[in-house]
């Protein structure tokens, strides 16, 4: 990893595979999740803020009464709050893996100016940090 020259955290939106090949299977979809949470920590350590669009739309979903992603109000949440979130996010880290969600993730980051990472090492290390 390399060093920031600011001092500031980043808000780094993790992207890539959650409902994607998965055929809505829920164990999938969970397998997928924890892929993208093992990017939180490294990110954590380089001293910025790790952030998944699933962490903020499967609550909203559910306190919506949606059964779930697979519920048709899925469609107007999940690419919804990627696209909010997008919006104070510094920066994307983009995984491997077939997804149009994180693709479109990779769409408005770039429309943004944000920068777009494809490994975590090339996170910046911020200043002070370990």
């Amino acid at each position: 990893m390399t060093r920031q020259n600011d001092t500031k955290p980043m808000l780094i939106l993790i992207a890539g595979p959650y409902a994607s090949g998965t055929g809505g299977d829920p164990a999938r979809m969970r397998r997928n999740l924890d892929r993208l949470e093992e990017a939180a920590w490294p990110i954590f350590q380089a001293g910025h803020i790790p952030m998944i669009g699933e962490w903020v739309a499967l609550p909203v979903l559910s306190s919506a009464g949606a059964s779930g992603s697979s519920d048709p109000l899925a469609a107007d949440v999940m690419y919804p709050t990627a696209q909010r979130l997008l919006q104070h996010c510094d920066a994307v880290l983009r995984l491997p893996g077939e997804s149009r969600g994180a693709d479109q993730d990779v769409a408005i980051a770039e429309q943004l100016g944000l920068p777009v990472y494809a490994s975590v090492s090339e996170i910046p290390l911020r200043r002070g940090e370990p």
